[in-house]
Order: structure tokens, then sequence, then C-alpha cells
């Protein structure tokens, strides 16, 4: 009896396991449906360098939740669906993890036959926020950052067989130091759900010993070439890399440098990359080790401007390719019911994207988040241009105790700054190559904003093939690229630089709250509410025609909040769970796209 209890027990332990649905009883897209445990966001994770060869390791993992400082348990309290959040639905669990605690994942998996004599890379895309990685028992490195992607060469710790790895993370979220974006422990009105652990793809990769490590690819139209910094691991000054750019099957541009050396590539006849005509060459990457390809990668570039000139009115203008271009676009914040900061699947991905270019903008703010590596090439090859936010920080029940305001400037406490530092370094080297983002913002309305002609500076002078937006809508200093207004819900220009371009970096906010899409019953807000689709319509259209006027007077961009509801939120152009856009389509489209060529005509 005994021995049947126990068995029966082991037999409901595994059943317990085995059972996976998402959690809880909110709103979800219509992707949640469609998900396989067995073949979650089975993409290639990094396509602007692709190799043929990677192992997916997304999946059903085990996971607990222990007090800081325990030791890895013994036994796991069920399974997490991997790379979606602990709190998130599609995660399967849906708890809070809290800065009191440490978030424990483990899985075991085996290394491919094919990949013998290969060095084995582990990348994560993405953490949130300390990450200890164990292999085979052994703590093999650690990260500290919520953004960025990281990984190992794991090779001298594999074992045969199976190999154990177990994933250690603390996230202490809004009590603690580091960039946290939109994500608050308490969250109502426009802060949400706090974002903890894994939650972009997890994958391996086979790499020769000497191999490419990362590609930096930045175009010059005026000189019609592009420059490439690649990056080697493991290599010597007798290494050598070729860069090939291809047109279709055509090669327009090959070259050789040794290892380490910028490699300057003319393109004749360019064809220039925008929005209307999104082109990009492939390119193919390839190091030489004794005149023997050891590695080799997939990638591609745009040629493409962004500037800033005076107008024949006087007025400083955003240019892309050296002619006068309005940017106007959507803010995004990027979140989703059932995966939070993860899309459910890549056509989920692909759908606000698509939905932002149907309405007829242009540009897209991506809002203090940052995004899988395959959002970015899906703007480059979609066409739509990109404003990069640094993700804000130090939203704490502390704030006061750890920092303080002197003048319009917050005085960050010693490691706040340099979180801050090293994580947008980490983002700006992580999206430097794709063509589509074409701003750089480090502030935004003064959260956290501090020695802000310091931070613009450096932002320009680490990446001056790009526009600088200092602060949008933040305190103002006669520093970066534009003069960013924020202001709801209307447009208002009320202020207005002759030296840079004046630019909108929020309005609208126009909210409707539809019963059957919402994330919570009640406190849902815009800025202002209407009552249908049609009202909704009306207004957006007025203020269309606002802003038509003011672009005459001197605005160059503008960006309208926002893309979807999110959470509390109800001033989405689209509803939180993506199953209902809440205007009339056609109408929108038709003043935006007025909006969009108003400086071309």
């Amino acid at each position: 009896m005994k021995v049947k209890l126990l068995l029966a027990c082991a037999i409901l332990s595994v059943n317990a396991f085995a059972q996976w649905k998402p959690a809880g009883d909110k709103i979800k897209t219509k992707w949640a449906e469609s998900i396989d445990t067995k073949n979650v966001l089975p993409e290639y994770p990094r396509p602007i360098m692709e190799r043929a060869d990677w192992s997916n390791l997304n999946g059903l993992w085990e996971y607990a939740i222990l007090p800081v400082g325990k030791a890895e348990p013994q036994r796991f309290d069920g399974q997490i669906l991997v790379p979606f959040a602990v709190e998130s639905s599609l995660s399967g669990v849906q708890k809070e993890l809290g800065a009191k605690n440490e978030l424990w994942y483990k899985r075991t998996f085996t290394v491919p036959s094919a990949w013998k004599g290969k060095n084995i890379l582990l990348h994560f895309g993405a953490v949130d926020w300390k990450t200890e990685i164990f292999l085979n028992d052994i703590l093999i490195g650690t990260h500290k950052g919520g953004y960025t992607p990281f990984s190992f060469d794991i090779t001298p710790f594999l074992t045969s067989g199976d190999q154990k790895l177990v994933v250690k993370v603390w996230d202490p979220t809004t009590e603690g130091y580091q960039p946290v974006g939109k994500q608050n422990a308490r969250p109502e009105g426009i802060w949400y759900t706090p974002v903890s652990g894994i939650w972009q793809t997890v994958w391996l990769e086979p790499v020769s010993n000497k191999h490419i490590a990362a590609i930096k690819a930045i175009p010059d139209t005026d000189t019609r070439k592009v420059a490439f910094d690649i990056c080697t691991a493991n290599t010597s000054s007798a290494d050598i890399i070729e860069v090939k750019v291809k047109d279709g099957s055509q090669t327009v541009a090959t070259g050789k440098a040794v290892a380490g050396q910028t490699l300057e590539l003319a393109i004749a006849s360019p064809k220039l990359w925008s929005p209307e005509s999104p082109f990009l060459y492939d390119v193919e990457v390839t190091l030489y080790e004794g005149g023997k390809a050891v590695d080799n990668v997939k990638s591609y570039t745009a040629m493409r401007k962004i500037s800033t000139k005076r107008d024949a009115n006087g007025i400083m203008r955003l240019q892309l390719n050296d002619k006068d271009y309005f940017q106007f676009g959507p803010l995004d914040q990027g979140w989703w019911p059932d995966g939070l900061y993860t899309a459910p699947t890549d056509e989920a991905l692909v759908y606000d994207i698509k939905k932002t270019k149907d309405f007829g903008f242009n540009m897209i703010r991506k809002h203090v988040k940052v995004e899988p590596a395959r959002w970015y090439t899906h703007c480059d090859r979609m066409g739509i241009l990109v404003w990069q936010d640094m993700p804000n920080g130090d939203r704490s029940p502390q704030w006061q105790n750890r920092n303080y305001f002197n003048g319009s400037e917050l005085i960050r406490s010693g490691e706040s700054e340099v979180n801050y530092r090293k994580e947008w370094k980490e983002i700006m080297d992580y999206l430097i190559s794709y063509p589509s983002i074409v701003t750089w913002v480090p502030f935004n309305e003064a959260w956290g904003q501090f020695k802000t002609e310091e931070i613009a500076q450096w932002t320009k002078t680490y990446d001056p093939s790009r526009l600088v937006n200092p602060a949008s809508g933040g305190n103002h200093y006669r520093t970066g690229d534009m003069l960013d207004l924020h202001n709801y819900p209307g447009p208002e220009m009320y202020l207005y630089d002759a030296e840079r371009p004046t630019v909108l970096g929020e309005y609208g906010g126009i909210g409707l709250p539809l019963q059957g899409h919402l994330w919570q019953t009640d406190k849902n807000w815009g800025y202002v509410q209407f009552k249908n689709a049609s009202e909704v319509t009306d207004e957006y259209v007025k203020y269309g025609e606002m802003l038509k006027k003011m672009i005459k007077s001197g605005f160059s961009a503008a960006v309208y909040t926002q893309t979807t509801d999110v959470e509390g939120e109800v001033n989405g152009l689209i509803t939180y769970d993506r199953k209902v856009i809440k205007v009339d389509e056609p109408r929108v489209k038709k003043i935006n796209t007025e909006i969009c060529t108003s400086l071309s005509k």
C-alpha cells in the first residue's frame, strides 16, 4: 500500500508539472491560444547576425521562488514557460517576485552531436535584472541589466550527456537602483505590472574558437560608404575578415581587412532606405584563419541619412536622406496583456508595426522599453523610423531618501548613475546597426533626468550618425538635436527653438474603454474620454488638423499617445488585447498621410 501511495504521488507530481496553461483570468490576445509549449518563439532570435545552426531553449523549465540568500532548491514549485516573465499569464505562474525573493530556473539540455569540436555559446535575449548562471553546478557568469542580450562560452563546463542549467534572478523593480521603464511594484495609472526574470529567448549556438562576435555597420550617404566594425573573439593580427554587400544575387561591394580593423566599403549608386522604400542590402561576413573560412554570418544594412537643416522659411527641420521629412508616429509601449514585456508570438510582434503602417504613420517612438532583436528587424524590413528611449529608473518608494533635486535635475546615487550609464551604452551597442533607429532618447519627462548636457553629448559622440533627443518633454537644455514638448490632450507649440528642430514628443491620449477588452473593470483612464469610435475619430482628426497648422509654424515631428491600451490606460488606437481597432481606420489614415507628407509638397 505504501509503495502504491508513493507511486500515485509521483504520478500526480509529474502530471502537475506537465499541465501548463495561461494563468489568471485577465484578457488575452488571440495569439495566446496558439502557443505550443514545445515550440515557443521558434524564429531565429538575432536576424541581423545569423548563423545556420542554433538550438532554442525556450519552453517549460522548472521554477522556484525563495527568499534572497537561499541555496538552490532541492524541490521546485512547478513549471514556468520560458521566456515569459514570472508575473505574466503566459508563464503559467503569474506570481509576484518582489525585492525580498529570488527566482530560480532549472532545465537540462543536450548538445547536438553534430556540434562536436565547436565552442558552444549560451545566449540570453534579456533577463530582468541581476542574473547568475550555473552550468553543471558551476557558477559560470553573472549579468546586471534588464534590457540587453548577453552570452557565455560554456564549452569548458560541458560534460557528457545531459547538461544541468540553473538560472537565479533577483529583481527589486521599483525598490532598486536600476532602469525599470513603466514597471512598478504597485501598478496603477501609467505604471504597470513588474516583469521579472527571463523575458526573451534563451538559445545555444555553435561557433569556432575564432569567431565573429558582433557587427557594427554605419552608413554614410554623403560618401556613399558603409563602415563595418567586426568584433571577433580569440583572433590574432594574422586573421582576416571579408565583408560582401549584395543587392539580391549581385555583389555590389566587397573588401578584406585584418581582424579588428574598420572596413569602409563604397556603394556605387546606392539605393536609399526610407519608410516609403525600405531597401536593405544583404551582407555576408566571413572570418578566415590561414586562408580557411572558420566562421560565416548573414547580416544586412541600409543606406540612409538622418539630419537637420534650416528650410527656406528659416525653420530648422528634420531631414531624411537630405529632404525635409515630417516624422509622425505613435507612442509604442510594447506591452501585452498575456506576456507583459514579451509578445506571445512573432506574428503578434509584427502586428503592432503593421497596424502602425496601416494607420499611415512613418515613425514609432519606442517608449521606455527595449524590444527583442526581431522587432527592430521587422521595422527595418517594413519601413518605419524608430525613436529609441532609454528606460527610466529609480521610481521607488524611497525616491526622496536616495535621490534629491538640485534646481531642475536629479542628483542620482552613485549606484544608480553607474547602472544608467552601463545599460544605456549596452542598449546603444545592441541596437547600433539597425537602420530604422534614427533618434536616441536618453530621458523622458525628467524621470530620473540628470547631467542632461553631459549625457546628451556623450550619446551624440558615441553615435554621431543619429540624432539625439536629449529629454522628451523633460527639463530643457540647449543640447542635443531637438527641443521636445509634451502637451495633452491636443497639440500645442508653447516653445520654439530657432536653432534646433522643435518636436511634439507626446500629445493625444484620447480614451475609449471597451467592455470585454479591459485589463480592469474600473479606474480606466485616458487624458480625455469618449463614448464610441466615431467620437474618438472626430477628436483625433480635429487634433490632426491643428497639428497640420503647427507644422507650418515650426513642428518637425509628433508622437501620438498611443498604439494600444495598456493595463489601466484606455487611450490606445487599438485595445490592449489587439482585438478591436478603436478608430475609423480610413479617416485616421487619411489625416495621418496628410501630416506625414506635409513637408514634401
